[in-house]
């Protein structure tokens, strides 16, 4: 593998966004996802490798590691900023056709729930996996998830709820989406939400993490 491949796996994974990242402090004063994803283009190495070989396997550990309660919040975070500082100069070349998503991933919490760290977190875990993602933002109402969707068909749905009095507009907006598009694979996620739930108002997937939700999306069971 090129060393500058591993160089950004390594920054992704351990969170060191750039060069004056103080974050880890074993890598103070190294360049880091931000610098080196920027070399590897210059350097010639293709976007996709990038994505392929070095940013999608990395959030791919982190994702497990916090799946395995091995890191939290706060590591996994930094980890996605470095992902994110990566993925700014693998952007354009989605726009130009050079690198391919996956899909497109549109997120939001639910009406009438402003908590967004749950929400953020499988957003950017998601976009690390190599998808589009359109993020609503918090207190989204059914309306918008609709004209979402018809704004990009073949879409999948994300809807977050993280207190149980917004958890029956989940179910408002499950049941809406489904009406209008029922081949559309709507998760679902929050800390009040259950698989229970899931099965009850009808959405087709669930996951406790951030992980699951990648996994999920990566199985080939999307539409």
């Amino acid at each position: 593998m090129n060393d500058l491949i591993k160089k950004i796996f390594k920054c992704v994974e351990m969170g060191k966004i750039n060069l004056t990242s103080p974050y880890p402090p074993d890598m103070k004063d190294q360049d880091g996802a931000d610098e080196l994803t920027r070399q590897a283009l210059d350097n010639g190495i293709h976007p996709s490798d990038i994505l392929d070989s070095a940013m999608i396997p990395a959030m791919e550990v982190v994702g497990n590691k916090f799946s395995r309660n091995e890191i939290f919040v706060p590591q996994m975070l930094m980890s996605a900023k470095a992902m994110s500082a990566a993925m700014e100069h693998i952007k354009p070349f989605f726009k130009s056709g050079e690198a391919k998503r996956k899909g497109v991933f549109i997120i939001g919490t639910v009406e009438g729930d402003l908590h967004d760290i749950g929400k953020n977190l499988v957003a950017m875990m998601i976009e690390g996996a190599g998808w589009e993602v359109i993020d609503l933002g918090v207190d989204v109402k059914t309306e918008q998830f609709i004209s979402t969707i018809n704004e990009y068909p073949g879409s999948l749905i994300g809807l977050s709820a993280l207190i149980t009095t917004t958890m029956e507009n989940m179910k408002k907006t499950v049941n809406e989406v489904k009406s209008k598009y029922p081949e559309t694979r709507v998760l679902i996620g929050g800390a009040p939400v259950t698989d229970d739930f899931r099965k009850k108002i009808g959405a087709s997937f669930y996951s406790p993490d951030p992980q699951g939700a990648v996994n999920y999306l990566n199985s080939g069971l999307q539409v």
